[in-house]
């Protein structure tokens, strides 16, 4: 068996003991359980984020206060009557205020390049991570959208890309195609009507399917770009994978990248025309 046989199959192991962990969590966990959860995905993500960073000497990020900005959210959301907006604004006020400080008292231990990737990470995990919380205040049969946009997309990207790509989409991934990208998106589109149709048929609802066609595809490529900017993060900081906690898929990070993307402007579009 070659290597990329067995590099498949352990992708397909590893997400099929995943994929039940998701499906329990999305389906019976309540309020608090899935925003602990959430906070837990958050945590390790940023760990591995900050750990990418130092692994090289690229930057010396304050992880502590991306942790606690993760906490912060996670009592944000299972408090329920505070705003969340002006939440979000002050959490990323405060970290500024805290890194500027830490700045001017380390002895020139920290930089400005620090505070920038410290917030950097704080925004673009726990901050677009944190709007699941949001998506499930909706209803539960809204976070899939996301999911869908996401790993549908990602499987037959890579599948269809391995297969018959033979364009290249970016030089910031050398392996992903445009035949690939391509068919993430429209399969991702299709698996998105069909569970839109199951639900409106078993839950009696009127969610409007072209609508969905739609969000579905601004999704995928945004997912997409989201997959792109982690590959450009891994590439600045001389790495292959940010851990080697999912065999087969590397790090949470790695699996969740597109995902991290994908959440906030799920929330908004749903928001906008279906909810």
């Amino acid at each position: 068996m070659d290597k990329k046989k067995k590099e498949l199959i352990t992708r397909v192991i590893s997400a099929l003991i995943g994929f039940p962990l998701v499906l329990i969590i999305f389906i019976f966990a309540n309020n608090v359980v899935f925003s602990i959860a959430i906070s837990l995905l958050t945590i390790i993500c940023l760990y591995e984020y900050y750990n990418g960073f130092k692994i090289n000497k690229k930057a010396n990020p304050s992880s502590w206060l991306g942790y606690l900005a993760s906490i912060i959210l996670l009592i944000i959301h299972i408090n329920g009557k505070l705003n969340i907006g002006m939440s979000l604004i002050y959490v990323i006020l405060g970290s500024i205020l805290i890194l500027v400080v830490e700045m001017l008292f380390s002895n020139g231990k920290k930089n400005i390049i620090d505070i920038i990737t410290t917030v950097f990470g704080i925004c673009y995990i726990a901050i677009m991570l944190s709007f699941f919380n949001l998506i499930y205040k909706m209803g539960k049969i809204y976070l899939w959208y996301s999911l869908i946009a996401a790993w549908i997309s990602d499987i037959f990207a890579f599948l269809v890309g391995r297969k018959i790509g033979k364009h290249k989409l970016t030089k910031v991934s050398p392996n992903k195609t445009i035949e690939g990208s391509v068919a993430g998106i429209v399969s991702a589109m299709l698996v998105g009507l069909i569970y839109t149709i199951i639900v409106n048929n078993v839950a009696s609802l009127g969610i409007n399917c072209f609508a969905i066609l739609i969000i579905i595809g601004i999704l995928s490529v945004i997912g997409q770009i989201g997959d792109l900017a982690e590959s450009s993060i891994k590439r600045f900081c001389d790495i292959k994978d940010f851990s080697n906690l999912i065999p087969g898929h590397g790090g949470m990070l790695d699996r969740f990248d597109s995902v991290i993307f994908i959440v906030p402007f799920a929330y908004i579009l749903l928001m906008a025309f279906i909810i």
